[in-house]
């Protein structure tokens, strides 16, 4: 990607690394090829890349050309993204940032944008793709971003459910927290007592009743409607924190089993249990 300074390159991306690209700013044109080579090592397991190239620098102009026909010429397919705006809405998002043009050589921002749309018209003709932010805030950018490139990403929001005691604390990192300490407790049973959560008969007995059974489905639902909605607001991680007393026998029954259920709808699920060994 290429493009206007202010056209949403960092944007795009920092939205691009959430989808599972491997990412780079302003790598070195002369670089291009080494870094290529690299992703294509058995060493390393780099598929989908995306990297930020600009007037940042200062050999992009003279060796951007030269660079990309040397990659086509070795069977490569680059494909270059030029990122666009508006000189009135450049000059506004500057203005509200507060930032330098990196153009303006301490003068006006309007000249340092006049001075790079020049220099980049080059650039612009031989994109593949051109993209005008004039219209667009962040988030649609995101999300413009997102829609175009999801179908190819290998990333989908991350799920962890963390399971944690409330005598010890709630997690800081939690998103959501789910309080199950109504849910039948094996501590009180003497034999269930020194087993935990990830024990068969912990997990049986929790379940015994019907309201446990009961709220099982309703938080599945619950989750089930939320997660799309998460990821549609470009959430890259969501932890679920599920908190009984002790954190060693309710919510490690309870996670596991939310943990069976949604990893075979989607990848990326996790369980960690915080307190089990207390």
């Amino acid at each position: 990607m290429s493009g206007l300074s202010g056209s949403g390159k960092s944007t795009a991306l920092h939205t691009l690394e959430d989808l599972g690209f491997y990412c780079v700013d302003n790598l070195p044109i002369l670089l291009l090829p080494m870094f290529v080579e690299l992703c294509q090592s058995s060493s390393f397991d780099i598929s989908r890349a995306a990297l930020v190239m600009d007037v940042r620098e200062r050999n992009f102009l003279k060796d951007f050309q030269p660079t990309l026909e040397k990659l086509r010429a070795a069977h490569h397919a680059p494909k270059l993204i030029f990122m666009e705006c508006s000189d009135a809405v450049l000059v506004q998002r500057f203005s509200e940032t507060r930032r330098h043009h990196p153009l303006s050589e301490g003068g006006m921002v309007l000249d340092g944008i006049k001075r790079e749309r020049l220099m980049l018209k080059d650039i612009k003709e031989l994109a593949d793709h051109i993209v005008d932010t004039t219209e667009w805030n962040v988030h649609e950018l995101k999300s413009i971003f997102e829609k175009q490139f999801q179908d190819i990403s290998r990333r989908t929001m991350t799920l962890t459910f963390l399971t944690f005691g409330f005598k010890y604390g709630v997690p800081h990192e939690s998103d959501i927290v789910i309080d199950v300490r109504f849910l039948p407790n094996p501590h009180f049973i003497a034999e269930l007592k020194p087993c935990t959560g990830n024990d068969e008969q912990v997990a049986r007995y929790v379940f015994s009743r019907s309201e446990s059974l009961e709220f099982m489905e309703k938080l599945k639902d619950f989750l089930s409607f939320q997660l799309p909605l998460f990821e549609r607001e470009g959430k890259s991680y969501l932890t679920v924190a599920i908190g009984c007393t002790g954190g060693r026998h309710r919510s490690v029954a309870v996670a596991n089993s939310l943990k069976d259920f949604f990893q075979i709808h989607r990848p990326g699920v996790t369980v960690q249990h915080r307190d089990i060994e207390r």
